[in-house]
């Protein structure tokens, strides 16, 4: 006899190493099917669509939103662990209907099969109230705009009580007491009160996110927590996130075939170290899609450092017939009929804005306005004349140094130096290392500083950051940063095109590595050819390098092929080819760019400056670290007491 044919004792019995029962002994029937009541299958849907006291707070918000309630008000008590009470001015419910609010698969919202390729409101599934009801001890008064009187129902444990009228204001109020006092196993699984009120008040957010136009109220154990007037999308937001979100907004909007995009995103400036304040909202619904949450990571690429977040409040709006809402009892997925078409429209959109939109990083100073603003008024005319006369004339003095005239005699100003780390690339060169009379730190005591010539476009300051006048304030530069991001894109172009060009080794380098990483290398070939790197197998764990990106010839390839090596390993057993490849730049540009530390003449600094003009998304490096802070000339005024 097979397994799959025996009853589900004596399967159990087969399975577990015991053999088939013995001949004296008779094989067990398979028991007896029988109908689930009701009350035990609401307790199963309870434990799919009420997990915590959240969960219940969110389907009581949703039904109040469907009642098109003005103004809804919600208040817990411990968390929501012994009360959770919603009050609305919605609609109402009639009397001869509280007892079906309350039934297992009943609700006003859709009246067939065909009604659930569109749906059009937060709730359609008919099991939200019944699940309640059936883990706690569950009242409704409702009040209907044309009667003038209520009608209360209550529900203990699922066991229903008689109707009874009540005085009530129009609209509906639902009080749930004791969630999960006769589960006690899903009680145990409860937090800490601090812990659900915090879900609670997640749940709260998004929806009163997606409906602004509501006045909602929070309050736990009487203290009021938010109080939200109607309000419009921003200033939503502005009510739960702050002034600081608030500046960073950027708004979005795009239309494509009867699909509306619009809301904000965040600067990447401000990031956070998971995706929970990414909302993403579809006809008013909270979802979660993994494939938008994508497209957002791959049009914050660049912009944000790994394992950092984007900040989003995104808006979609689209016929409901080409979405499925009936995916999963919470409703928080969906299913999109073109889900590839949405992704590219926010990637397009979005990447978009950001080539249209100065993402330089502002300077974020501590500010005391209440500091008196110093008098700055000014002494007699001549005596300020004269100052600024004895200003001008020990700046000249400073700067005719045997520093300067030995830089201005080895290069004239302006004129771009031998791009010695950069063959093939019309870029600026890594330092001054290796380029003969013009190294500005050696007679130079303050060593880090590197002296103007003539009039030059920015100073540099500590081997590391160009500061650099602008008519707004000054801008701080980082070198590394700025000339990644130049070259990553060069690189990009090129590649996108062509090879690298490489220059074949006399001797081809061999580079021990482990078996998994001899095996990435060797599987990828191809993608690393296109890079100018020629590996090639010699046996075991070792793989030769006959040739070599010739913009890298000062690197040793068995440095350069083990941080490829880093990047494969990162990618995983399928890496997306495009990701592959962008990660693999990044690491060519990092490793080619002027390092934080090479001291750099006027003629590499203005040559820097130059090409970042030249490219797009110079703001930040391809690893997300922004190239350059800016100063307003009214944050310095500040900090010197000037206003």
């Amino acid at each position: 006899m097979e397994a799959d044919n025996l009853p589900a004792v004596g399967r159990t019995n087969l399975l577990s190493g015991g053999g088939l029962p013995p001949n004296d002994l008779p094989l067990l029937t398979m028991p007896q099917i029988c109908q689930l009541s009701p009350a035990v299958v609401n307790k199963i849907a309870a434990g799919e669509v009420i997990e915590r006291p959240a969960s219940v707070l969110k389907e009581l918000l949703e039904n109040s939103v469907d009642a098109g309630a003005g103004r809804i008000d919600a208040s817990l008590e411990k968390g929501g662990s012994e009360v959770i009470r919603v009050r609305d001015d919605g609609c109402g419910i009639d009397a001869d209907q509280l007892t079906l609010a309350v039934a297992s698969h009943a609700t006003s919202k859709i009246k067939s099969a065909e009604d659930l390729f569109s749906v059009g409101t937060l709730g359609f599934r008919g099991e939200a109230l019944a699940s309640i009801a059936a883990v706690s001890r569950f009242t409704i008064r409702s009040c209907t705009r044309n009667a003038s009187t209520g009608t209360e129902l209550e529900v203990v444990g699922g066991e229903l009580q008689p109707v009874v009228p009540v005085g009530c204001p129009h609209g509906t109020t639902i009080e749930v007491r004791n969630l999960f006092y006769n589960t006690p196993v899903r009680q145990k699984f409860l937090r800490s009160t601090q812990t659900e009120v915090g879900h609670a008040t997640e749940a709260f957010t998004r929806i009163a996110l997606a409906y602004p136009q509501v006045h909602l109220t929070l309050t736990n154990n009487g203290r009021l927590v938010h109080d939200l007037p109607a309000d419009d999308f921003r200033g939503r937001i502005t009510k739960f996130f702050g002034e600081e979100i608030t500046r960073g907004l950027i708004e979005v909007e795009s239309e494509n075939e009867g699909v509306r995009l619009d809301g904000y995103v965040v600067n990447p400036q401000q990031s956070r170290a998971n995706n929970r304040t990414q909302y993403l909202f579809l006809n008013g619904r909270v979802i979660r899609d993994r494939a938008l949450q994508h497209a957002l990571t791959e049009a914050y690429r660049g912009l944000l450092l790994n394992g950092r977040y984007s900040i989003c409040f995104l808006r979609l709006e689209m016929p409901s017939e080409v979405v499925d809402v009936n995916v999963h009892p919470t409703k928080q997925e969906v299913r999109f009929q073109d889900a590839g078409r949405l992704y590219s429209q926010l990637l397009g959109t979005l990447r978009s804005k950001f080539l249209t939109t100065d993402l330089t990083a502002q300077a974020e100073i501590e500010e005391d306005p209440s500091k008196v603003a110093c008098d700055q008024t000014s002494g007699p005319s001549q005596l300020v004349a004269w100052a600024r006369n004895e200003l001008g004339r020990q700046t000249e003095s400073k700067f005719a140094s045997p520093v300067a005239e030995r830089q201005d005699a080895a290069q004239p100003a302006g004129t771009p130096l031998p791009l010695h780390r950069l063959d093939g690339l019309q870029s600026v060169g890594g330092g001054v290392a290796g380029s003969p009379g013009v190294d500005p730190a050696a007679d130079n005591p303050d060593a880090g500083v590197s002296l103007p010539v003539g009039k030059p476009s920015a100073l540099q300051i500590h081997n590391r950051y160009l500061v650099v006048e602008t008519d707004d304030g000054m801008e701080i530069i980082d070198q590394h940063a700025l000339h990644e991001r130049i070259l990553y894109e060069r690189i990009r172009i090129k590649v996108e095109t062509a090879p690298l060009e490489s220059q074949k080794l006399l001797v081809p380098e061999p580079v021990d590595l482990t078996a998994s990483e001899a095996a990435r290398i060797l599987e990828h070939r191809d993608l690393l050819q296109r890079l100018g790197l020629d590996v090639q197998p010699f046996g075991g764990e070792t793989v030769l390098v006959a040739s070599y990106p010739a913009m890298l010839a000062k690197i040793s390839p068995s440095e350069v092929l083990r941080d490829l090596v880093e990047c494969l390993e990162v990618a995983g057993s399928h890496p997306e080819p495009t990701t592959l490849l962008d990660d693999l730049l990044h690491s060519i540009a990092c490793k080619a760019a002027v390092k934080f530390g090479d001291p750099l003449v006027s003629a590499e600094i203005d040559t820097l400056l130059a090409d970042r003009h030249l490219i797009r998304e110079s703001h930040h490096c391809p690893h997300g670290r922004p190239t350059t802070l800016m100063f307003t000339r009214q944050q310095l005024d500040r900090q010197f007491k000037r206003i």
